[in-house]
């Protein structure tokens, strides 16, 4: 049985005719009947009972026609995807990303993606409110969490890094006050706070989620402070400036932690994050430039390019302590 079988009882079920199917196929009305006839016989089954009114389809008829809706589905799709390797990408990619990771790391991500692929255009839109990507029109998101539970069922998600908020301060800071040595030293210091997503019911901003390195046990950690603010980048400059410590993105930092302006504190322990994923509306065939621009973000961030690992250190042992 090839393709042209599966075509043929295909037009015959839907024209409920042997001639109109001939009509639609271009094929002589016996010609129709004949190769009907010689799959009939091949298969020792009748598809189709014949009147002179009407051709309807068997139960067996019918079993092969559903079949070969999915079969001849499959034949297109792969003959698109073969056609797509021979060609160079091409058409619209609209994106969403938050605005700071945006920026700093997708943005020149899509940069050098457009210029390998100058037959695509490339449309980042930064947010920090997740869209309904289908009904928005996107054709995905880099976001810093997972989906949420009510589109979980509807999009797909790939991970894409790791993404960890760390202890930092200005060393200027640490060598006025001294270095915590313990996470209940924290009570002690200036603890520069981010109010961030508009401060839901029940977010508490005045506890920090910590864990240490190889533990599963998540340490919620009261802090104070008199600084603090909804913009990430305020307190970073207030952190920069000596006035306390901050919990931030790794990602964000990486300039900083590998000039020495910050140096992490109680390096240990880390807020637990969700990870740097790929988000996009479930489509049964993807095109190929989307295929290629997510595989090209996951090796771009698969070694977690901000991670300055030389630079990631404690303040030095023997500055003193805040007591």
């Amino acid at each position: 049985m090839d393709r042209s079988d599966l075509e043929l009882v295909l037009a015959v079920r839907q024209h409920g005719s042997l001639v109109m199917a001939a009509k639609a196929l271009q094929l002589a009305p016996s010609a129709v009947t004949k190769r009907l006839a010689a799959l009939e016989a091949r298969l020792g089954l009748r598809l189709f009972q014949r009147t002179t009114r009407r051709v309807s389809p068997t139960a067996e008829g019918d079993t092969l026609c559903e079949r070969a809706v999915h079969l001849l589905r499959a034949f297109d799709e792969v003959e698109s995807e073969l056609r797509e390797r021979q060609a160079e990408p091409a058409g619209p990619i609209r994106l969403a990303a938050t605005f700071g990771f945006g920026r700093l790391w997708v943005g020149p991500a899509l940069a050098d993606f457009q210029a390998r692929h100058p037959g695509t255009q490339v449309q980042l839109q930064l947010t920090e409110q997740l869209p309904d990507l289908a009904v928005d029109g996107f054709d995905g998101a880099i976001w810093l969490w997972n989906a949420p539970g009510e589109r979980a069922t509807e999009w797909v998600s790939r991970r894409l890094a790791g993404n960890q908020r760390v202890l930092v301060a200005a060393p200027r800071y640490l060598q006025q006050h001294g270095t915590p040595r313990q996470l209940q030293d924290l009570a002690d210091h200036a603890c520069l706070v981010v109010r961030e997503n508009g401060g839901g019911p029940g977010q508490r901003f005045d506890h920090w989620r910590l864990q240490r390195e190889g533990e599963s046990t998540v340490r919620h950690t009261p802090v104070r402070g008199p600084l603090s603010s909804n913009s990430g980048e305020m307190v970073r400059d207030w952190c920069l400036s000596g006035h306390g410590i901050m919990l931030r993105s790794l990602w964000d930092i990486a300039p900083q932690l590998a000039s020495g302006e910050l140096v992490r504190v109680l390096p240990a322990y880390a807020m637990p994050d969700a990870h740097i994923h790929w988000l996009a509306p479930y489509r049964p065939q993807v095109p190929r430039r989307i295929r290629l621009l997510v595989d090209f973000l996951a090796q771009r961030f698969a070694d977690e390019p901000w991670r300055f690992r030389p630079a990631l250190v404690a303040a030095p042992p023997g500055s003193p302590r805040k007591r």
